[in-house]
């Protein structure tokens, strides 16, 4: 049987009973997760989750996937000259009053605060 390596990335505390339930079983960590999606993908599509498109139906959801099609049919070198020049041109608009204006997102508040700590003036 031809096997394929892949790396997924799992909560601790999944991967934790992935690897007590090994222990039990007397089996590798791989076994255990493969037992699992064949049990999974066994399961009648009733039963099963209810999928959903990551694009909405209404029209900004549909504007957004025929933006990536169009983005995803260009080169990786076409797409850099692109997001290159939209930087340049970012950075050559001046702002009609006061200073620059940045905004930057974070994951969580720890990520917030740590960037707080490091750019204090």
């Amino acid at each position: 049987m031809p096997f394929a390596r892949i790396a997924i990335t799992l909560p601790k505390d999944v991967l934790s009973a992935t690897d007590r339930r090994a222990r039990e079983l007397d089996r590798s960590r791989s076994r255990v997760i493969v037992d699992a999606l064949r049990a999974y993908l066994a399961t009648p599509s009733a039963v099963r989750e209810e999928t959903r498109p990551a694009y909405g139906p209404d029209p900004f959801g549909i504007a957004r996937r025929q933006q990536l099609e169009r983005d995803l049919a260009t080169s990786p070198a076409e797409r850099l000259r692109h997001s290159e020049e939209a930087a340049r041109l970012a950075r050559n608009r001046r702002p009609k009053r006061g200073g620059r204006q940045q905004v930057i997102g974070f994951d969580s508040y720890e990520d917030f605060y740590e960037w707080k700590k490091a750019n204090r003036a």
